[in-house]
């Protein structure tokens, strides 16, 4: 194996990079970097930074709806890495696989605890990053599976053989699997809003928290995707009632849905594909190339079919072109990190992100649970006016700073004692 193939079965440092870039922009929600632009509406780089760290009201893309994307997308492209290294320390397929659905289970109830918590009782939603990931995870395992047995050619060797020519043939079949599975998977979600009947004239937009004016409904064919009267959210106003509520469910405020699982699922299959060729027994020019070469096609193919009028590109309820259009994203970001940190082997200038990407889970619940008890403590400790020393416009920004630098220490002690959380 030459050293580029060696490369690959190795830790990956572009994977933990760009891991903890997609975990620091959600921690950075605390900077509140919109509220600095209420403050001051004159200054064009606050409200461009405004932009970039909110999500569009529905269709088009800011860098913050790059996040959940990203996050879904690395857990395809770290799969192949975990199968190969549970296969080789000889665990059953029985055992992965229930491995596989423990982990499911984790994600989908510990998305439930997070969107609890100062809630009356238990929220029983599943339109947030972790449920929507844990609802796919199986079946993108499953697949994951079948491709590392069709590429160590237990299911080809029989007709192709050992050859070089051979292997060469099982590593483009393994992908082939996959971008079938991902065309499936989107065709048919597409399909199946296309089909769902448009509401009547008489549908009460402002019941389902879309009022008259929202200048983001859409008209013809492309009313399929409106919010809050499309299939997924049909589907949610039954299948959220069967749990216990405070009161009958009727709609997402930000038109989020339980089926965006479906597509999400074809987000980390895009990155189950970019796994494999990192895996691939190839050149690192060539895996630069893949990466590159299939991000650029999904943005323009995702950008098409918006444009066309064949499928909006809306991130809430991930609609088939979205994915494609934020999976080219993905892609190239992966790309940009893979050329500036394994390519040319210099990962000393991520290792601030790499300490975040490390321990993914530990920083989503430290983001989501401690950071008013971190503000609380800067207050009590060091007097309640601390974050206004630049005036009360960049209180919020300086607060923010300032919790973030508490979020990173508590990682990078854990990265010291190698504590990492695992599911």
């Amino acid at each position: 194996m030459d050293t580029d193939a060696k490369q690959s079965v190795a830790r990956i440092a572009s994977i933990d990079a760009y891991r903890g870039l997609v975990m620091f922009l959600m921690m950075a929600e605390v900077l509140h970097v919109s509220r600095v632009a209420k403050a001051l509406p004159d200054s064009g780089f606050w409200q461009i930074s405004a932009f970039h760290q909110s999500h569009v009201e529905w269709a088009g893309c800011s860098f913050h709806d790059l996040i959940q994307p990203s996050f879904s997308f690395l857990v395809g492209v770290a799969l192949p890495f975990s199968i190969a290294s549970r296969i080789a320390r000889g665990q059953s397929f029985g055992r992965m696989t229930f491995h596989a659905a423990w982990r499911a289970i984790v994600l989908v109830l510990l998305g439930v605890f997070l969107r609890s918590a100062g809630k009356k009782q238990t929220n029983w939603t599943f339109e947030d990053t972790l449920s929507q990931i844990g609802f796919g995870y199986v079946p993108l395992f499953l697949l994951g599976l079948a491709q590392e047995k069709w590429s160590r050619g237990l299911w080809f060797r029989r007709s192709v053989g050992d050859s070089t020519e051979g292997s060469t043939r099982r590593a483009a079949g393994t992908t082939m699997i996959c971008w079938v599975a991902l065309a499936v998977i989107l065709a048919g979600y597409w399909a199946a809003f296309a089909v769902y009947r448009l509401p009547g004239d008489d549908f009460d937009y402002a019941a389902v928290g879309v009022p008259a004016s929202w200048p983001h409904l859409y008209s013809g064919f492309a009313a399929h995707w409106n919010k809050n009267s499309n299939l997924a959210w049909a589907f949610d106003t039954w299948f959220l009632n069967l749990f216990p509520r405070e009161k009958p469910f009727t709609h997402n405020g930000g038109g989020y849905a339980t089926l965006s699982f479906i597509p999400t699922l074809g987000t980390m299959i895009l990155g189950l594909i970019a796994g494999v060729w990192l895996r691939g027994e190839t050149t690192t020019g060539k895996r630069l190339g893949q990466l590159v070469l299939a991000g650029v096609v999904c943005m323009a193919a995702g950008f098409a079919l918006d444009r066309l009028g064949i499928c909006p590109s809306v991130k809430r309820i991930w609609t088939p072109a979205w994915t494609v259009f934020s999976g080219g994203w993905c892609l190239l970001l992966l790309a940009g990190f893979y050329a500036t940190l394994d390519a040319v082997n210099f990962p000393a200038w991520a290792f601030p992100l790499r300490v975040i990407g490390a321990n993914s889970i530990a920083a989503y619940l430290i983001a989501h649970l401690i950071g008013g008890f971190i503000i609380n403590s800067f207050k009590i400790h060091f007097g309640q006016n601390i974050f206004e020393v630049l005036g009360s416009a960049y209180e919020p920004l300086l607060q923010g700073v300032a919790v973030l630098a508490v979020y990173w220490l508590v990682l990078y002690w854990m990265y010291q004692r190698k504590i990492f959380l695992r599911i």
